[in-house]
């Protein structure tokens, strides 16, 4: 039976390849729950045309207010080992896998909840229309849930992280989200898996 809180974003789709038309009609977009809460969609953004194209989770906090993807802290680290990788930030796109900001309210603060399989299905249109409008040589999985959107199956990080993929003839390659970096406490181990970011990022475009 179909959910009627989560019809997907199929009815909002247009009939156009275009980015920038994509994301207006994105902005009305009542595909899952999420949008009711949230304070915007939170659409893809940079080149289009791309070779590379960058796809997380769901937009964070400060990505929600501003309305544009990986603004965040998790952002910050993220164009920091682009730009360690020797990748302009302006010369790839990003996008998230859910277009909503899930959370839970807690007092002032909304604390940052991961998106269900439902959210991730509903919203599954707009990734395969950026995917199609970018159309990018490789894809690059910026953590688990991204991975699922684009390789449509469950996916660990430990087991398949670095290794070249293909997805409907595209390449696809699976590495953590950079917000996991921020959630290492030790220096040197926050090092570490900045590199390993880094060099994932470099393979990718190898």
């Amino acid at each position: 039976m179909d959910d009627p809180d989560r019809p997907g974003a199929g009815a909002w789709l247009p009939a156009t390849d275009d980015i920038e038309g994509l994301c207006e009609a994105a902005q009305s977009c009542r595909g899952c729950e999420l949008w009711r809460e949230a304070t915007q969609t939170v659409f893809g953004d940079g080149s289009a045309p791309a070779e590379l194209m960058l796809v997380g989770e769901q937009p964070g906090d400060r990505e929600d207010l501003a309305g544009e993807p990986f603004v965040g802290p998790a952002g910050h680290v993220l164009h920091d080992a682009l730009e360690a990788a020797g990748i302009r930030p302006d010369s790839v796109y990003t996008t998230n896998a859910v277009k909503h900001f899930r959370f839970e309210q807690r007092g002032k603060r909304r604390i940052h909840q991961s998106p269900q399989v439902a959210h991730i299905r509903a919203c599954h249109p707009w990734l395969e229309a950026e995917v199609g409008a970018v159309d990018p040589r490789t894809i690059v999985c910026l953590g688990a849930t991204a991975a699922r959107a684009v390789l449509g199956r469950t996916v660990r990080i430990g087991q398949e992280r670095g290794r070249m993929q293909e997805a409907e003839g595209r390449r696809v390659m699976v590495t953590a989200h950079p917000s996991a970096i921020l959630r290492v406490r030790d220096e040197r181990e926050r090092a570490s898996a900045f590199d390993a970011l880094v060099a994932d990022l470099r393979a990718a475009v190898a």
